[in-house]
């Protein structure tokens, strides 16, 4: 498939107060949009939040990690696989990890970033030397270079990517042969309205404290804000399937993304304010001509003077019709979840979303409506 195919993914969600993902003070991050300053939440917080949930509905082999310490993760493997000494094991890895020109760390058995790598990409390094390891462990270090110089290791991580490697990439600067274009931008979450920090003041109370002795055990400041947030995200089929080689890996990744991307949250200072929430609404729109991120729909803030996620929720639907009319670019397909009530407020609501992404549907049809969409999409080319 040759073919550009985007899938746009617009999340609202209203959030109570919280520090999803905090700045360099310990303060929720922020951002300033149409002048007005907004709650933000950051990319990689909110990617890393999905790839952590990948694991609910994915066996832990078959997804990534990302470390420094992959030469003490292979070796271990190696150990294991071949029964070696663990001394033994770490030499033969150290020497794998070299033959692939990754920079070493200031600490011993450390890479010098992280690398991204999958699960039995690294089994299949081990796969390598697994029935040599005795031998090679025989060598002194120079020949046990020499010896595992031939080996096909740049091969074992250059091919056959897990889904989370296929979707995020992976950037390993000294070395672009292991790179892998990412398939999925994902947009710095941002209120849709103004926000304002606030603190909370809090003490704890010393449970062994003695009568004659007063104040608190302890205390301590937390900035919170609450805010209902603008989400977006954009997913490359073609450079997915480019990336996992598979149409129907791609399609199942697609899903994968969508539904952790929607469920996911930070879990900054979560047992403070147990902020989990789920999303009021999830719309898709597979495009053949280019990503379309709407948040200009909220350049102008919206007001607390009316139901901030229902206000949202209805400029989200006019920004997309409009920029639809306007551009003559209808995207390939369009689905929409969303739980805004039937009440006089929302009714509205309803009749505009309707009008831009359809009808209402529960998360699985939205999740089911798209696979078929984009297999149909894949088998046509």
């Amino acid at each position: 498939m040759t073919d550009r195919l985007y899938i746009d993914v617009h999340i609202l969600q209203t959030v109570p107060p919280a520090n999803l993902n905090r700045d360099d003070n310990g303060n929720p991050k922020e951002a300033y949009f149409g002048g007005k300053r907004r709650s933000r939440v950051s990319s990689q917080a909110w990617k890393r939040a999905t790839r952590l949930h990948f694991a609910e509905s994915r066996d832990r082999q078959d997804l990534a990690t990302r470390t420094k310490r992959i030469a003490s993760q292979l070796s271990k493997r190696i150990a294991e696989r071949s029964g070696i000494p663990a001394e033994d094991a770490q030499r033969i890895a150290g020497a794998l990890i070299k033959s692939t020109g990754i920079s070493a760390g200031k600490k011993e058995g450390d890479t010098a970033y992280l690398l991204f790598y999958g699960r039995r990409q690294l089994d299949g390094i081990v796969g390598l030397v697994a029935d040599t390891a005795a031998d090679l462990a025989t060598l002194d270090a120079k020949a046990l270079e020499e010896a595992v110089k031939a080996l096909p290791v740049k091969d074992q991580l250059q091919s056959g990517h897990p889904a989370d490697v296929a979707l995020f990439g992976r950037m390993v600067a000294d070395i672009p042969g292991l790179n892998v274009d990412a398939a999925t931008q994902v947009a710095h979450a941002i209120s849709t309205h103004a926000t304002e920090l606030e603190f909370d003041y809090y003490t704890a109370v010393d449970d062994e404290n003695t009568a004659d002795e007063t104040g608190a055990g302890m205390i301590g400041t937390i900035g919170f804000n609450s805010a209902t947030l603008y989400r977006y995200a954009t997913v490359g089929l073609h450079q997915l399937r480019e990336n996992l080689g598979d149409d129907k890996a791609a399609v199942d990744a697609v899903d994968l993304f969508v539904d952790s991307f929607a469920r996911s949250m930070p879990t900054g200072y979560g047992n403070s304010f147990a902020h989990r929430t789920r999303p009021s609404l999830v719309a898709v729109a597979v495009r053949a001509d280019q990503p379309v991120n709407l948040v200009s729909a909220y350049e102008n803030p919206v007001p607390a003077s009316r139901g901030i996620a229902a206000e949202s929720a209805r400029r989200l639907a006019t920004e997309f019709a409009t920029a639809t009319a306007q551009w003559g670019d209808s995207p390939l397909y369009v689905g929409i979840c969303h739980t805004l009530g039937t009440d006089t407020d929302t009714d509205e609501t309803g009749e505009k979303l309707d009008g831009a992404f359809g009808a209402n549907r529960t998360f699985t049809e939205l999740r089911d409506g798209l696979r078929t969409v984009l297999t149909e999409r894949v088998n046509d080319n």
